[in-house]
């Protein structure tokens, strides 16, 4: 029988932030999580197509295994490239 890891799931859309606490067994991926989570279906803007997912700021690929304690984020696309934001607050400056 596998181990079980506790991780945390987290998405931070324009409105509420959504964060999961899971338990999974041992070498579950981030995609795996992902789909056992139901996340998918309480977020339907979710789209791991374009969206790039990460474990604590890295990005990492759907099929990365998980360890134990680490928290999955769900990035959203950006608004404003920083640059662009940078130079205009710049400018007013």
């Amino acid at each position: 029988m596998a181990e079980r890891i506790k991780i945390t799931l987290c998405f931070a859309p324009a409105s509420q932030p959504i964060l999961y606490a899971l338990e999974v067994e041992e070498g579950t991926t981030i995609g795996q999580a992902i789909e056992m989570s139901g996340i998918l279906q309480d977020a339907p803007e979710i789209n791991l197509v374009t969206m790039p997912v990460g474990i604590y700021g890295k990005k990492k690929t759907l099929d990365t295994v998980l360890r134990a304690r680490d928290r999955i984020e769900i990035y959203r696309p950006l608004i404003a490239d920083p640059k662009d934001a940078r130079r205009r607050r710049a400018k007013k400056a």
